[in-house]
Order: structure tokens, then sequence, then C-alpha cells
């Protein structure tokens, strides 16, 4: 009652699921990922054993065949179950039991494995594979191209519900503390993969740096338009901004995710200056862009973007 594929991009050391069903939070089962060692797919009459065992199987240097076949050989209920795998290597696997209901089928090839049961047909695990390898950039777009087009394939034959994704790089995480580079889930939905789409969009936003050529220097000319946003934002005036000139100062010494100084201080600086930077300071951290925050005298240009959208402007 599912679809699903599971990745390894080599060149990014990303490691990913992605899967969608007739099924309430299908992410809560099917997926299991770790950096540098492996991804798992567990579905049909989902064994969710298989994901921490096949996890630490991958960990222990087994292969995915191998993996794939310790862990179906020791279920007595195998025949009902669906799995796929990819290793730290590129190796892949995919199983099918013979009870699985139809259409029930996979496919694999090196760095990815695609698999559904109660499927409108092949076509929806032809369409994925095809997606997956004809579309480029960072793993999460691959695998989220694969499953938008298993879905416009007919999908889950049953009809629609939750979707999920996850994909995992060595500090790939928020603040590169933590190797989970995407984890999103639509537990219920009537359109999930779409929606997940669009979840998807908020993280790259929200989530990813800023890449060299989206930053922007602040020119007066665009100072002036920061400064007219900000106000319509709610984000400069007195009771906004805050505070004395001392602690708008002490508040620019902040650094930026590019690693520069925000801001050395009133004495450098004016104090409309100083306030401007504090409000747009505080804008990014209370709008949640704290990955896109930059140094003093710069600005993401999704970031203006977004700001031009929410307030009404081209």
């Amino acid at each position: 009652m599912t679809y699903s594929i599971v990745a390894f991009d080599p060149e990014r050391n990303e490691m990913g699921v992605a899967v969608a069903s007739k099924f309430l939070a299908v992410g809560s089962i099917v997926p299991w990922v770790k950096a540098e060692v492996g991804a798992v797919a567990t579905q049909a009459w989902a064994n969710p054993q298989y994901g921490p065992e096949g996890l630490h199987l991958l960990e222990q240097g087994y292969g995915a065949e191998e993996v794939v076949r310790r862990l179906t050989e020791q279920d007595a209920e195998r025949e009902v179950r669906q799995l796929g795998v990819v290793d730290r290597h590129g190796g892949s696997a995919s199983f099918t039991g013979s009870a699985a209901h139809a259409w029930a089928g996979g496919y694999h090839e090196a760095n990815m494995a695609v698999q559904g049961n109660i499927l409108a047909g092949e076509a929806v695990i032809q369409a994925m594979v095809k997606a997956f390898k004809e579309t480029t950039g960072p793993l999460q777009r691959r695998l989220f191209a694969a499953l938008l087009a298993g879905d416009e394939a007919g999908g889950d034959r049953r009809g629609k519900q939750s979707a999920a994704m996850i994909v995992a790089r060595p500090q790939g995480g928020y603040g590169g503390l933590s190797d989970i580079a995407c984890d999103l889930r639509v537990d219920d939905h009537p359109e999930p993969v779409c929606e997940l789409g669009r979840l998807l969009d908020l993280h790259e936003l929200y989530m990813e740096k800023t890449a060299p050529e989206d930053v922007l220097m602040i020119d007066e000319h665009l100072k002036e338009e920061l400064k007219e946003l900000l106000f319509s934002l709610g984000y400069w005036d007195e009771r906004s901004v805050g505070g004395s000139l001392d602690e708008a100062g002490k508040a620019s010494k902040a650094v930026g995710t590019d690693g520069a100084a925000l801001g050395g201080g009133i004495a450098e600086v004016d104090g409309e200056n100083e306030l401007f930077y504090k409000a747009l300071l505080n804008y990014h951290l209370t709008e949640n862009f704290d990955e896109r925050v930059l140094s003093r005298g710069k600005i993401d240009r999704n970031v203006l973007a977004y700001m031009r959208k929410v307030a009404g402007r081209k």
C-alpha cells in the first residue's frame, strides 16, 4: 500500500528515503536513514524492526543485498513484506514478498532502489526511476521528483493520505549540529505529495545556507527599501527595535552565518544605522532565517524576496 525510493548521492555524500501511501503517517514507519551508513524502506505488511536492524547491519559493513537476505531469511512473514536498501558504497537491493498485494514489485541499480505495492501498475515504478535519474540538484529534490512522478503515474491505487522524506549527510542538519539535513512529513492530507513539495520549498528557504550567488550588498538604495519593508512588517519602530543605542550596539556584535561580525558597535557607525542593523537581525531571528543571517552590509536574495512578498511588493 506504499511506494518509496531509497537512494545515495555519492557526490554530496547524502542518504535518503521518500515515500507516499494511502496510510496514516507513513513517515513514522517506512523510512530509516543514517549518514554515511545507508537507508532502508520497510513497507507492504511493514516490519518496523527492519529499519533499525537494517541500519545496524549496514553499519557493521554488510552490503545492501546481504542486509536484505539477513533481514528476510529470519522473518517467517517475509512473503508479505517489501524492503528497499542502499548502502554507503551505492550498493542497492529491493525485495518484494510473493504475497504482497498486486501490483507489487521493485527495481534497483547503483545508488537507488524503488519499490511499491498495491500500485496502479508497474508504470509507477518506471516513472519514479526515470524522474530520479533525470533530475539534478540535491538528493532531496531528486527524491521528491521521483515521488511526484510516481504520484502522477497513479501511485497507490487505493488513494492518497500521507508522504514523507528524510535525508542525512554528515553535519547537514540545523547549525551543523546533526546529520539530518531534511526530515519532512505529511501525515494526513488529500494531496500529500504536493503538500510535501510545499514543505520542501519552505525547508529550503528556512534551513539552507546562503549560496554565494545569493549574497546581495546593501547599498543606500536597498537600505532605504529595507527600512520601508521592516517598517511595514512591524520591525522598524522605536518599540520593535527597542532599547538604547548602547544596547543596539551590543546586539549588532553577533556573528553572521558567513563567519563575519554583524557590526562593531556605536563607535563605528551612527545610531540610526545601528538600529537598522539591529532591526534587520531581529527580523531574521524572529522569522526563523537563522541560517541566512549574513554579516553587516549583506542580505540573502531569498530573504529579500520573501520580505517583499509578505509586504505585498514585487
